[in-house]
């Protein structure tokens, strides 16, 4: 079993090493570039100011960081955020860990900040990224036709949504 909690000073260094990573930046719509850990001092920094426009949770197993679990772009009026993941810790991916912090962040994004509309993009080959989100509830809206430039190329991405009379609390 998991544990969220917030991101805290002492687990950047960590994200910023998953982040200069380009296995585990493959399967995420994030273009891989190479981010000094300064930089991400700074974005952490303007979360810690702006933390009504976000919540960005750890994803401890066993009380080991593993990865990430975030809502961005908390519109209060369309009460709607944008869900992403990230599991860092390579030998913890594909053990049900995004399952668990997935259905945590919907719960509180849900019953918590009363969000009507959660939403997130995936790339159409993660196969198991868009398995999960389908069995938690996940609806596919359409293809964002080559609109994100990775790994050389420009490439497809799908947007999903999951609506709060949809959700099924786990």
């Amino acid at each position: 079993m998991i544990q969220v909690r917030e991101i805290i000073t002492e687990d950047v260094p960590v994200i910023n090493q998953w982040r200069n990573d380009p296995e585990v930046m493959q399967y995420l719509t994030n273009q891989f570039r190479y981010i000094g850990l300064e930089a991400d001092r700074n974005w952490f920094a303007y979360y810690q100011q702006h933390r009504n426009e976000a919540v960005r949770l750890a994803i401890l197993d066993e009380g080991t960081l593993v990865g990430t679990v975030q809502l961005t772009q908390i519109d209060r009026m369309n009460q709607q955020a944008e869900y992403s993941i990230m599991i860092g810790e390579k030998n913890h991916q594909s053990k049900g860990l995004g399952r668990q912090a997935t259905q945590a962040i919907l719960k509180h994004g849900f019953l918590d900040l009363n969000l009507h509309r959660i939403y997130l993009t995936v790339l159409p080959d993660n196969e198991r990224a868009i398995r999960l989100y389908e069995s938690i509830g996940f609806q596919r809206e359409g293809i964002y036709r080559k609109s994100l430039f990775k790994n050389g190329q420009f490439v497809d991405v799908m947007g999903m949504s999951l609506l709060r009379d949809e959700y099924q609390i786990a």
